[in-house]
């Protein structure tokens, strides 16, 4: 059997919102493109280019940025490192001036309303977000490349198989929970063995301290929310909630900055609403700061990136699991149940709606808090499998295509739900679990086959078709 080999660092991008497969993936998609032209020496012989969006990238590309993320990606931009702060004035420089500086290095002529095609009835087979870039070149000749963004900010090119980029031999190969299982039973818990596995790409230290950046991006993506008000962008006048649920929840208590915000989280007490509400308030806060096109960290998907730091930070603020260690062991375990789903069954919401997404978040922020908390390997994966058993059919209907109803509020309900899930399993005795995580994976992917287009991120069914515009005040 083969093995897919996929890093802590696939499943965890720093990126910018509003979605990892619609945004985030043609973003990388266009630097690919651009990567190719230089790799070919073309670059300074385009004179145009066209970008053609299909299917899901088409329906709801407006609404999750799509046209804004292969603009950017032309121009080279990196999504890791792009001042967002100057997004929108880049983006309408380039409709105002009608150029576009290809590359980083020379303007061609570019009409976003004209140069990127939505293509609102087509559909490519591979996948539902596929992309293509044409450049015409000096000599008329015109080169065209297919990109899928497979979901997660995963990207695939036409004609490449899938997975075989990286040829790296891991000592602990996994493809499904069984595979994790068995290496777990040589008396490893399941982030060292995934902390193993990286050994294999990069020196240990450099895994801690990229994982360690990944949560400093999460913090700060979660301080931000949670101190910036206003309205949403996308017309939908959706107003932002965590900030003034974070000042009524610390009733007027002071605090420097992000240690002395924690410290006062802390103070407040630890009743169950007010744990509740906090968990809420962290989830709540990251997909606002993703929906109105700010740095977020894909876990595993953008729509779902508020799920594991709302988890992580319950964990770190009212469970004492605080540490760097006990930091870098969640996300080492939370990535490895991400990606035995993303081997299984898909992480992209156009492929299973939104059970990839939010369910998927659910079940990795189930098992790893599972494994933070003291739980076993069993217990572990009983966690993650009870978290997407109660996501199972959970349809992508987002309104006018945006990131937001009911995106948002989605991830408060994934967090709390991976914390129930993690409690039950640490309450129970796995030996005599019905379900496995194996099985649940495989019920996902068939749901996923069985449902319905319209609910795959379409905005053509669900909530997107029968809650009328002119009457949302959120």
């Amino acid at each position: 059997m083969s093995y897919e080999a996929i890093s802590v660092f696939d499943m965890f991008k720093i990126g910018v919102g509003p979605s990892s497969s619609h945004t985030l993936g043609p973003w990388r998609a266009a630097g690919l493109f651009i990567s190719k032209l230089k790799a070919m020496d073309l670059l300074n012989r385009v004179e145009t280019v066209e970008v053609r969006l299909y299917g899901s990238l088409a329906k709801t590309g407006k609404g999750h940025g799509t046209d804004i993320a292969v603009q950017l990606g032309l121009m080279d931009e990196d999504p890791e490192n792009f001042p967002v702060e100057n997004l929108t004035t880049v983006i309408q420089s380039i409709a105002t001036d009608q150029k576009l500086n290809l590359g980083g290095s020379r303007f061609i002529p570019f009409v976003p309303g004209k140069s990127i095609i939505f293509l609102m009835k087509e559909t490519l087979a591979y996948h539902p977000n596929g992309l293509s870039f044409s450049a015409k070149l000096s000599d008329d000749r015109v080169l065209t490349e297919t990109y899928y963004s497979v979901g997660g900010g995963f990207v695939e090119q036409e004609g490449e198989a899938s997975g075989k980029k990286d040829m790296v031999q891991l000592p602990f190969p996994i493809n499904t929970a069984s595979d994790l299982l068995h290496w777990c039973m040589k008396g490893l818990s399941i982030s060292d063995v995934v902390l193993e596995n990286e050994n294999a790409w990069r020196p240990e230290e450099e895994t801690r301290e990229r994982l360690l950046h990944i949560y400093r991006i999460m913090q700060e993506c979660v301080y931000r929310g949670c101190h910036e008000e206003g309205t949403l962008p996308g017309g939908l006048n959706v107003r932002r909630r965590a900030a003034a649920l974070n000042k009524k929840l610390l009733k007027g208590n002071l605090y420097k900055d992000y240690d002395g915000w924690v410290s006062a989280i802390k103070e407040g007490g630890s009743e169950f609403s007010y744990i509740l509400d906090w968990v809420s308030c962290f989830a709540l806060a990251v997909n606002e700061q993703n929906a109105s096109f700010g740095r977020v960290v894909t876990a595993p998907t953008n729509g779902a990136a508020g799920v594991i730091p709302a988890v992580l930070l319950y964990a770190a603020v009212f469970c004492a699991c605080a540490s760097d260690d006990q930091v870098i062991r969640f996300l080492l375990a939370a990535s490895e149940i991400g990606s035995i789903f993303k081997k299984g069954a898909t992480i992209s919401a156009a492929m299973g709606g939104c059970q990839a997404e939010i369910g998927v978040s659910s079940a990795m922020a189930a098992g790893a808090l599972t494994e933070l908390l003291g739980g076993t390997q069993r217990q572990a994966l009983m966690a993650a499998e009870i978290a997407m058993e109660h996501h199972l059919g959970l349809t992508c209907d987002p309104i006018a295509g945006l990131v937001q109803i009911p995106c948002i509020e989605r991830n408060t309900m994934g967090a709390i739900k991976a914390i129930t899930a993690s409690q039950l399993a640490l309450q129970s005795t796995p030996d005599f679990a019905k379900v496995s995580l194996d099985a649940v994976v495989k019920t996902m992917w068939e749901t996923a086959i069985d449902m319905n287009t319209k609910y795959k991120e379409t905005a053509e069914g669900g909530l997107a078709v029968n809650i009328p515009l002119g009457l949302i005040e959120c």
